[in-house]
């Protein structure tokens, strides 16, 4: 009996080794190993179904939470953003910053040209589109702040060459120049306010157009400096003695239409006090800029 039992197991361990046989004889002869990637694969995505069969309910608990969590910090964004323009606004315009600043290649030429030799242009009004100043690549005669902020800093990288050719250049030295040139630009633009509102002037004329018509000095003196590096100290004075009067008749064409604004409208000077004193401010507004490129330069041509 047990014998029997041991001899019938010990017969259907052939049958077994036969069912391998056969499906080792169905494999690729080649193939050293048998391929169970079909099966593994097909327990994996079982198993992941398995796994998240629970997902839908975890999502519809999840999704108003998400949804309510991004509408709230959109909303606390865009509040945010509405409380930094509001305050930014009050010290820095940063739209009408956006206008002094459309510029093109032909108004910076123009305007250049304007700058070294405006003796030839004949109309200085800015130009209105339905009560608004169009802009500056539109008008070469509205003002911008592209001019002199690049005016600027290439005064002070002119003004290192400078030094440098003379053995003269060290970073304190170039810092004390840009700070120096940008204090003396302040007091000119706050002189020119309390001016302006000393003699009661009626003017359209801001801040951000004292900084420009101020800043567009540079230009005369990068072209002084430059050419004093070039021909010494003769073509130095030769050209900021053209730049000075150059940027004296486009300081005075200018602000007349701004600060005589009266008399400009009726075509003649009108005799009075008032504008008499309006008269002498436009003049001593241009007069401070050769004032100011020399008192900037002299120092940097030997």
């Amino acid at each position: 009996m047990d014998y029997s039992e041991a001899q019938t197991g010990f017969r259907q361990q052939p049958k077994v080794r036969m069912r391998n046989q056969a499906i080792d004889t169905a494999m690729d002869p080649s193939q050293l190993f048998e391929d169970t990637s079909t099966g593994a694969r097909s327990g994996g995505y079982r198993g992941q179904e398995t796994a998240g069969a629970g997902y839908p309910t975890q999502a519809l608990l999840s999704e108003p939470m998400s949804n309510l969590a991004m509408a709230y910090g959109s909303s606390l964004a865009s509040q945010g953003k509405e409380m930094v323009d509001k305050n930014l606004d009050r010290f820095i315009p940063i739209s009408k910053l956006k206008y002094y600043f459309a510029v093109d290649t032909v108004y910076v030429g123009k305007k250049l040209g304007l700058l070294v030799f405006p003796y030839m242009h004949q109309n200085w009004e800015v130009s209105y589109q339905q009560d608004t100043p169009v802009a500056p690549r539109f008008d070469i005669n509205a003002p911008d702040l592209y001019i002199p902020a690049m005016a600027f800093i290439t005064y002070i990288l002119v003004a290192g060459l400078a030094l440098g050719t003379q053995n003269r250049f060290t970073p304190e030295i170039l810092g004390m120049q840009a700070s120096s040139a940008l204090v003396w630009l302040i007091i000119e633009v706050l002189a020119t306010l309390l001016s302006l509102y000393l003699v009661t002037v009626n003017t359209d004329l801001t801040t951000i157009d004292l900084i420009a018509f101020s800043g567009y000095k540079y230009v005369g003196m990068i072209v002084g400096v430059v050419s004093g590096l070039l021909f010494g100290r003769t073509g130095y004075y030769l050209m900021l003695l053209w730049c000075c009067a150059s940027i004296f008749v486009f300081m005075i064409r200018t602000l007349r239409l701004k600060i005589l604004s009266e008399a400009a409208a009726e075509g003649v000077l009108v005799r009075g006090t008032k504008n008499q004193l309006r008269m002498y401010l436009t003049m001593a507004i241009a007069a401070a800029q050769p004032v100011f490129m020399y008192w900037l330069t002299f120092h940097l041509v030997r």
